[in-house]
């Protein structure tokens, strides 16, 4: 039995009363105190996230960009310097390995992080696809450690951090889907503009030897700004409520980029024969049996993972995740259905625990912030 991780910053999570959930084989918060309040501090105010157990992959080389063009679905290559994609590694069937980020740092140098539980199989994975050319791989996630603030307040937050007016207006001037390189509390940080909440937010990555001490001056700069330390609980429930699909919930090897809705990420016309390409192509022509669709409660109760979606009494498909949505108040829930039954508009029903209730196909994401 492999033992369970821990990050550099448990106890301070042990500190500040934390439950703890096995989430990837690490030993994580789920939530403080109340996720409701959690979820509802990333909405209003802001929220402060331990995500130290994602994984950061160094892709790098004359060829780095090649190499991750083979290996990975989308086409990094056109990614500008100082910015970021959310891209795809696939199998040979075309099903999902995982889903990540990468950023390009320098001309020759890309950051790939990808989820806790595949961090380790995306590393062998991208050291495999590599061979051949002139590009290393080195798995970092061992020594890196990221810290996320999430929400209204986090802009405000992070400027604080910086050491001069030039610092806080290179966090301010940032754009979404952008990182940079940056002296944050007086850390060296990779700054990242990225977020799986659906609120603007802000991840910092940096040596595992700098995170407390960085997570402190945030609490601290954050008592201004009514930060609340959240756990993966309401991560969970911000980003169903965004839309975003989850590894091992929406994403599987058992799903191709097609179904999930996530086809426009993978790129047909750049020139490298990425693993898994024969096969979309197949997709592409011929289509689909079921796809992701957002479903919007009628009722009170909320359909959860691996409940039936039926229509006129027929099993059409299942829950992959679900739950009541804290900031709109109605359930809501992703699910794949059958392609015929996955029109917005569309009338269905969730079998819960033996009975029948009214779902919607609605349009995702649930729940999109004011700008």
């Amino acid at each position: 039995m492999t033992d369970i991780k821990h990050t550099v910053l448990h106890a301070k999570h042990e500190q500040l009363g934390a439950n703890f959930t096995d989430f990837g084989g690490w030993d994580m918060p789920l939530r403080y105190g109340s996720e409701l309040a959690e979820h509802k501090a990333v909405r209003s105010t802001a929220g402060l996230f331990d995500l130290s157990h994602m994984g950061e992959v160094w892709v790098s080389g004359p060829q780095a960009a090649t190499a991750l063009n083979t290996a990975l679905a989308g086409n990094l290559g056109v990614v500008k310097l100082g910015k970021a994609k959310y891209s795809l590694i696939l199998n040979e069937a075309g099903g999902i390995l995982d889903d990540l980020i990468v950023y390009r740092l320098e001309e020759e140098k890309f950051l790939v992080v990808p989820n806790a539980g595949n961090a380790a199989l995306v590393a062998r994975e991208l050291a495999e696809r590599a061979k051949g050319f002139d590009a290393t791989v080195q798995d970092v996630t061992a020594e890196t450690s990221l810290i996320a603030v999430q929400g209204p307040n986090a802009q405000a937050i992070v400027k604080a951090l910086a050491a001069d007016e030039a610092g806080a207006s290179a966090v301010e001037e940032m754009k979404y889907y952008s990182a940079a390189r940056l002296a944050l509390g007086g850390v060296d940080t990779i700054l990242a503009r990225t977020g799986y909440t659906g609120e603007d937010g802000f991840e910092l990555i940096i040596a595992n030897e700098d995170a407390e001490g960085l997570w402190e001056q945030i609490v601290q700069i954050g008592k201004d700004h009514e930060l609340v330390p959240c756990g993966l609980a309401a991560r969970d429930s911000l980003r169903l409520e965004a839309g975003m699909p989850l590894y091992g919930n929406e994403l599987s090897t058992e799903r191709n980029p097609f179904e999930a809705n996530l086809g426009p990420v993978v790129s047909f016309k750049k020139e490298e024969n990425f693993i898994g390409r024969q096969a979309l192509e197949e997709v592409r022509a011929n289509g689909t049996a079921r796809k992701l669709v957002g479903l919007k409660g009628l009722g009170k109760r909320a359909g959860r993972a691996g409940y039936p979606i039926l229509k006129d009494g027929e099993v059409i498909g299942e829950i992959t995740s679900g739950l009541p949505s804290p900031t709109l108040g109605y359930p809501v829930a992703l699910g794949y259905v059958d392609v015929a039954h996955s029109e917005v508009g569309t009338q269905l029903e969730v079998e819960l625990r033996g009975k029948t209730l009214p779902f919607e196909v609605v349009e995702l994401p649930f729940y999109t912030r004011a700008k």
